[in-house]
């Protein structure tokens, strides 16, 4: 997986090729074709890969509401320059089925632990903030600098915060 989320970096969806997913990876496409058995496979196994790594840096946020540990996890997401990877894999399934496992964790990530908010209404436009925010990052990393995404944390944090 990652040799194909590397070629999709480095030379895009048209690139990608089981033939060339192997060469990259050092292994035979026989050996590629018995661990995923089509590129759409592999597609869905990365988007999957990718919603497990979130949840992953989700549950490793300080925070006491779900909200507050999805924008620390987005932060940490913009920060460490990970946003391309979700940008090209996702660019690169053109097929709803493979991002089917996408939009589940899109609907879970938005709905889980909202009513458990103090404020839910607050909690919602903060999550939303946060798919701009992600978004954005994806198509121009260099736009927002620490300086400024540490002023968009202390709003949003003040947004969460119980009046």
């Amino acid at each position: 997986m990652d040799a194909a989320e590397d070629l999709l970096c480095d030379q895009g969806s048209a690139a990608l090729t089981l033939a060339a997913v192997a060469d990259r990876a050092g292994v035979s496409k026989g050996g590629l074709l018995y661990h995923y058995g089509s590129k759409e496979a592999l597609i869905k196994g990365m988007v999957e890969r990718l919603i497990e790594d979130f949840d992953e840096l989700m549950a490793a946020q300080p925070g006491e509401t779900y909200t507050e540990r999805y924008l620390g996890a987005t932060l940490a997401s913009v920060r460490s320059g990970r946003l391309r990877r979700w940008a090209v894999v996702t660019g690169a399934s053109g097929n709803l089925f493979l991002l089917a496992p996408l939009r589940e964790a899109m609907t879970r990530w938005h709905r889980e632990g909202l009513s458990d908010e103090p404020d839910p209404l607050a909690a919602q436009i903060v999550r939303l903030a946060c798919e701009g925010l992600w978004d954005v990052a994806s198509h121009d990393p260099g736009l927002n600098t620490e300086g400024d995404l540490q002023a968009l944390e202390h709003r949003l944090r003040a947004l969460l915060s119980p009046a």
